[in-house]
């Protein structure tokens, strides 16, 4: 399923690959709202270049324009 976010005034989509992960959208968005704030330099480079999140059962992969930038970010 895709949806898509508004993210720091971008619109980025959301993949999520299977429906038990629907849950882990709403701790998605609690954890990118928190790390732009909180997060380490790795974090907040990361989530600047920001293109594409694919959501699956408790981990997010972050997609960003530099692939050495992508990570992984637990949700639970």
């Amino acid at each position: 399923m895709r949806t898509v976010i508004q993210f720091q005034n971008k619109s980025i989509p959301v993949y999520i690959v299977n429906d038990s992960s629907r849950k882990a959208f709403n701790a998605l968005m609690a954890a990118l709202e928190k790390k732009i704030v909180t997060g380490r330099r790795a974090i907040q480079r990361c989530l600047a270049t920001l293109i594409s999140i694919e959501i699956d059962g408790s981990e997010a992969i972050l997609h960003c324009l530099n692939e050495e930038d992508t990570l992984a970010l637990s949700l639970y």
